[in-house]
This record gives C-alpha cells, sequence and structure tokens, in this order.
C-alpha cells in the first residue's frame, strides 16, 4: 500500500495493493490494523453508496457537531473528481481546497478528517462512489457550501453548464455563511 501524504492535516490519498490475474483481482479497500497511523482510530459506523451520471455535482457537503464525520471515499465503478474544503478555523489550511481523481481504474482511496467539506462530480458516464463514516448522519446537522462559490474558486474539470447539481446544492450558502467547527 502507498500512502500520499497533502498539506492537509491527517489527510491522505491511499493506493491499495491489487493482487490480479486472469481471474480479477483483490485488494483491501481498509483493514483498521495495518491502517494505523493513516486513519484515527475510531471505529468505521455507516457505509454509503451512490450512482451518478456524467457531470453530477454533489456537494459540498458537512456535518455539524456533535456529527461530524470523517470519510474513506472511493469509486466502484467510473470515475470523479472529489473535492475537499478545510473548514477547521486552527489550521493553517483553512479554506484551502485539493482534488483527487479517483477510479475504478487507479482504485485510489481518499481519507478525509472530520472538519472538511467534501464533493466530487462525475467525469465518466456513470459512476458508483462509495464511502465509510465515523458517525451516523444526521439531517438536522446538515450543511453545505455552494461548489460554484466564486471564493472558493474550485475547478471541477467540467463547463458550469455542463454541471448537474440537485436544487439543495444549488442552494447552499457561500463561503463565509458556513458554519465554523471550532
Amino acid at each position: 500500500m502507498q500512502v500520499e501524504t497533502t498539506k492537509f492535516k491527517d489527510v491522505a490519498i491511499i493506493t491499495p495493493d491489487v493482487y490480479g490475474d486472469e481471474r480479477g483481482y483483490f485488494l483491501e479497500t481498509f483493514n483498521s490494523e495495518s491502517w494505523k497511523g493513516i486513519v484515527p482510530d475510531r471505529p468505521f459506523v455507516q457505509d454509503n453508496e451512490s450512482k451518478s451520471s456524467r457531470g453530477v455535482l454533489r456537494g459540498l457537503h458537512f456535518q455539524r457537531p456533535p456529527y461530524t464525520q470523517a470519510k474513506l471515499v472511493r469509486v466502484v465503478q467510473g470515475t470523479v473528481l472529489d473535492i475537499i474544503v478545510d473548514l477547521r478555523q486552527s489550521e493553517p489550511t483553512y479554506g484551502q481546497s485539493i482534488g483527487v481523481e479517483l477510479s475504478a481504474e487507479n482504485k485510489k482511496l481518499f481519507y478525509v478528517p472530520r472538519g472538511f467539506a467534501h464533493g466530487f462530480i462525475v467525469l465518466s458516464d456513470t459512476a458508483i462512489f462509495s464511502y465509510k463514516c465515523d458517525n451516523y448522519y444526521s439531517k438536522e446537522h446538515d450543511g453545505g457550501i455552494h461548489a460554484l462559490d466564486k471564493t472558493l474558486a474550485l475547478d471541477w474539470g467540467i463547463k458550469s453548464s455542463d454541471l448537474l447539481l440537485s436544487d439543495k446544492d444549488k442552494n447552499q450558502p457561500i463561503w463565509g455563511e458556513h458554519f465554523i467547527f471550532e
């Protein structure tokens, strides 16, 4: 397994060892023992999966305390550009973002700790996106930032006219109106 650190404290891009032959392949998508030091020793309690078409942009989402969530995300089918924004005011990377291409082909996993807004856009015809969370979803604690906010100036890799957003995501607040985690 290869672990790529980023400019963000506790964020990691993980490329697992893949064992394949003419029959197919095998890989571990999570192992709490061998991943110590990469992922905090907190159990994952919820798994989620979504299927989306090309141009669908989901995010930027986060959960407010006490339901903040760390996520371990991956793509089972297709390709997405996954982007996170640091919401932790106490960190020097506050307000900064990073994007990672995740695909069924590259099999990378992206560990997103608590305190980040998270979103992704589908670059392939369809994509199945899967993720583990270390806390339960709470509708009352759901938060978001508009993914096309001009202050953040995120490059989603697709023309804005080709983006497909839910009504919820179209109406998210802009940067500066979001909840602060500290």
